[in-house]
């Protein structure tokens, strides 16, 4: 079986998605009788993207472009770019026309264009025509959470079998994090709370500051409050906090990520929204709670190992700050082992499990 797939969400910073899919690539390889990978990078200026155990091919066009041909039309095809494949996968909402030979899966990782589509970009209120010209052409959907599964198909009244929770995991490496206080930036004080993401409206860092406000003018003896991640946009891309404004430390990635991960006293997760919520099983994975926003994926994934916090309820947020949960050794081996249960490599067979299906329904 030959898949294609786009590998354009990995030419930029690894956030959400590019992690997804840079796990996902690396471990298909490691399933029994895996199939053959096609890389498919739609790019003008960027160097062809080299992805051991994927064959990339890299066409010179502004993907934009594509993808609004493809919100309407089903030329080109894809067969056009990348020879003969029995499968093409769009890792991110978008999948390529496949021609008439081939079978089609889409990744939705969450509805937020439908539910929520003010909290979204431009580019991103395209998935209103963009997945259903792929559910046009018969595409089976896989998603990050039973969730989301079930928001998709009453979004679009699919049967079961077109769509299928592909569950996300947790690698290996955040079970053992580095020592944070070696890597430590000079501006991070010894106590401090963690929020992890891109900065935007989704992931409420209003409802945050204004409960680390409130819990500071207390007289709390609140934790410093430390944001990793890049800027994003609108109203919560710069974010201040009066007198206690939190540390800006931008992207990170790799060991220097999980470091800060591992010494925070807690990772806070506001969102008000989300498809699956990766970064607080991460921190559960390298030993440190959580507060997260009291919404249906995050218990879901985080189970019984998280303070949930009721949505925008400031006043419990703002408490939850002030005291966060204590890293204890149960706190760390109930977190540690509901993390194990989710593995890359089980997100990889159950993707090819859904190449299969996509194309036995051909």
């Amino acid at each position: 079986m030959r898949v294609a797939v786009d590998v354009n969400p990995l030419a930029g910073p690894r956030t959400g998605i590019g992690t997804y899919l840079a796990q996902l690539l690396d471990e298909i390889p490691r399933v029994p009788d895996p199939p053959e990978l096609i890389g498919l990078q739609l790019s003008l200026r960027a160097r062809t993207l080299r992805l051991p155990g994927v064959a990339v091919r890299r066409v010179p066009v502004p993907a934009m472009a594509l993808h609004a041909l493809w919100s309407h039309t089903a030329q080109p095809p894809v067969t056009l770019l990348t020879g003969r494949v029995d499968v093409v996968h769009g890792p991110n909402f978008v999948a390529p026309p496949a021609g008439r030979r081939a079978a089609t899966v889409i990744t939705v990782h969450d509805l937020t264009y439908l539910r929520f589509p003010e909290l979204v970009t431009a580019a991103s209120l395209r998935y209103r025509e963009l997945v259903p010209a792929a559910l046009s052409r018969g595409a089976l959907v896989v998603t990050p959470s039973e969730t989301v599964a079930g928001e998709v198909r009453d979004a679009y009244g699919l049967p079961v079998e077109r769509v299928r929770p592909t569950l996300l995991g947790v690698g290996a490496d955040w079970f053992d994090a580095p020592d944070p206080r070696p890597a430590r930036p000079p501006e991070l004080a010894d106590d401090y709370l963690l929020f992890v993401g891109s900065r935007e409206p989704r992931k409420n860092l209003s409802w945050l500051l204004a409960a680390y406000r409130q819990a500071a003018a207390a007289g709390h003896d609140v934790p410093q409050l430390a944001l990793v991640g890049p800027q994003g946009w609108g109203p919560d891309e710069l974010p201040a906090a009066g007198d206690r404004p939190p540390v800006l430390l931008g992207y990170r990635g790799g060991a220097e990520l999980r470091a800060l991960v591992a010494g925070a006293r807690a990772m806070v997760c506001p969102a008000c929204y989300e498809g699956f919520g990766l970064t607080p099983l991460e921190a559960l994975a390298a030993g440190t709670p959580v507060i997260a926003s009291d919404i249906a994926v995050h218990r879901e994934v985080l189970g019984t190992t998280a303070t949930f916090v009721t949505l925008d309820d400031v006043d419990a947020l703002a408490a939850a700050l002030a005291d966060p949960p204590p890293r204890t050794p149960e706190q760390r081996e109930h977190g540690r082992d509901r993390a194990a249960g989710f593995t890359w490599a089980g997100t990889a067979a159950a993707t090819v499990a859904a190449y299969r299906a996509a194309l036995a329904a051909r």
